[in-house]
């Protein structure tokens, strides 16, 4: 069975080793870049299963790698995971909001790393099967594809994006915690602040249109999609 390749990106030295050492024990295969052009250059070459990217590059930082892999349809489908030392909030949510299946802060450890890029390809390894297509409300959600459409129009959504948004129209009417929603996408280990949940209806809503009312807020506990009329 071929194994599965992962870029990682990192100008610190020890941190690139560090990370190529436990990847590798892992039976990963592993390339490293230490700037973003070499990255961009590398991936655009020989396309990996999943990169690490630190947020901090010399030149094209780790956001514009991440914005720019995002907007090209080559290398959009890849997964990426940020590793960082900026732990903010806005750091995390920007990272996020990019399209970034992960972030990471820096110290981090090895083990947890491990574990967060195995959940990453197992969230991608099984995805269900194409005739589970929701239609509600003049969307078509289909999540073997990972599409949306609204009256044959395709509507480009981030990868979390589309997760939130087949889990609650999934299940229109039911009221789901912000917390709920994050155990459904990400599973129930990941450390995401109610902040981020936000910012990914708010893009929802925004490129849904005119549709983006089918999102309602409940104040106090979360979101709901609407029930079919």
């Amino acid at each position: 069975m071929r194994k599965e390749t992962i870029l990682v990106v990192d100008d610190e030295e020890d941190i690139l080793e560090l990370v190529r050492f436990h990847l590798s024990r892992e039976g990963f295969g592993v390339v490293c870049a230490e700037t973003g052009e070499e990255a961009w250059r590398k991936v655009k070459e020989n396309p990996v299963d999943l990169m690490v990217v630190d947020l901090m590059l010399p030149g094209m930082d780790g956001l514009e790698l991440t914005r720019r892999l995002k907007s090209d349809a080559q290398t959009r489908p890849i997964p990426v995971v940020m590793l960082s030392a900026k732990g903010e909030e806005a750091d995390i949510v920007t990272g996020l909001e990019l399209g970034a299946d992960d972030y990471i802060t820096k110290p981090f450890s090895p083990r947890v790393l491990l574990a967060r890029v195995r959940a990453v390809f197992r969230r991608r390894a099984t995805p269900p099967p194409e005739s589970d297509v929701i239609r509600i409300h003049g969307l078509t959600i289909d999540r073997g594809r990972r599409s949306l459409t609204i009256d044959d129009q395709w509507i480009d959504l981030t990868f979390t994006e589309f997760q939130v948004l087949a889990f609650l129209a999934g299940r229109p009417g039911w009221v789901f915690t912000r917390s709920q929603i994050v155990d459904a996408v990400r599973g129930d280990d990941y450390p995401v602040t109610d902040r981020s949940v936000d910012v990914q209806i708010v893009g929802l809503r925004k490129k849904l249109g005119d549709l983006g009312q089918l999102i309602e807020t409940v104040r106090g506990v979360g979101y709901r999609f609407k029930e079919k009329p």
